[in-house]
């Protein structure tokens, strides 16, 4: 998940722009917690998705 579109419970600020002590370390736990796919695009996500079966389509076609 990421956190430039997270609202702050607390001062119901966005949590990228870190207003609040709770929306600093929710920031920062997002962070730390950060894998490769978290800042893509569900829609980049889908395109990736794509390629991927199209991809093992072709492999399989060649491969019969």
């Amino acid at each position: 998940m990421t956190y430039d579109r997270l609202v702050c419970a607390n001062c119901a600020g966005p949590v990228a722009e870190g207003r609040c002590p709770t929306c600093r370390a929710i920031r920062q736990r997002l962070e730390q917690q950060e894998n490769p796919f978290s800042q893509l695009s569900p829609a980049a996500l889908i395109a990736l998705l794509l390629i991927l079966v199209t991809a093992m389509a072709l492999v399989a076609h060649q491969a019969a």
